[in-house]
């Protein structure tokens, strides 16, 4: 028998690359026809096919898994749920203790950080963002005096209306 890399037992791909035969007997194996199926494509349309089959495969891996992962919380769920019933007095407490004292330190901790940003900024020490807070004050300042301006030429004009000799 002849050695299956010799010459006579190579088949020619279509574009000049070279592959050995399938080994085995069974040619008409559906992995094997979907394989002669991609090499006779052309290189794009094998390129898509590649692809959506390894779409297929790593969908249904990661559906396997999602899968595995709700099986695995449910049935933990159901095995300490007599646990969690029997030591509830104890949670609903604790967790009550434990949010009301998180919700403390972090409003305490956020008005700790504006004063120190507020006395930083007062001083001139220039913190992070003080550039946009003093454009939005001239905005403002701006703004409102635009708005003056205008208000204040509009009433004097209805103010000669009602009284011409004013």
């Amino acid at each position: 028998m002849a050695d299956r890399t010799s010459p006579s037992h190579i088949q020619q791909r279509p574009y000049g690359s070279t592959i050995a035969p399938p080994r085995g007997n069974n040619i008409n194996h559906p992995i094997a026809s979907f394989l002669r199926q991609l090499q006779s494509q052309s290189p794009e349309h094998s390129r898509q096919r590649f692809g959506l089959l390894v779409f297929f495969i790593s969908g249904g891996i990661l559906l396997l898994l999602t899968g595995i992962t709700v099986t695995a919380f449910v049935l933990g769920f159901i095995a300490f749920l007599p646990i969690i019933i029997i030591s509830s007095p104890i949670w609903i407490p604790l967790f009550l203790l434990v949010t009301g004292f998180l919700s403390v330190a972090g409003f305490l901790f956020s008005t700790a950080v504006v004063m120190s940003w507020m006395y930083r900024y007062f001083k001139g020490m220039h913190p992070v963002g003080s550039e946009q807070v003093d454009y939005a004050r001239s905005r403002i300042y701006d703004t409102a005096a635009h708005v003056k301006d205008y208000a204040g030429g509009y009433f004097h004009g209805k103010l000669k209306d009602v009284a011409p000799g004013a």
